[in-house]
């Protein structure tokens, strides 16, 4: 189903036009009757696990670098 509001009675209704977006209905804003936007709800990713093997890492590779490090790396 189509809904197509003009912009200001879509300011009023806004959240009820994202309800609907967020049901699947194709939700258009137009201004003076010419369709100027579309809203459509945000696909979610799924998550994915980073790398292809567990690995831990040991919380001191967070570390600050103390100071010969640092002068090292200059």
């Amino acid at each position: 189903m189509v809904i197509q509001m003009n912009i200001a009675e879509a300011k009023a209704k806004l959240s009820e036009l994202l309800d609907a977006a967020t049901r699947g209905n194709e939700v258009v804003i137009a201004r003076s009757g010419t369709a100027i936007a579309r809203l459509v709800p945000i696909e979610r990713v799924a998550s994915r696990e980073l790398g292809f093997f567990p690995i831990e890492v040991d919380d001191q590779i967070f570390a600050p670098l103390d100071e010969e490090a640092l002068t090292a790396w200059e």
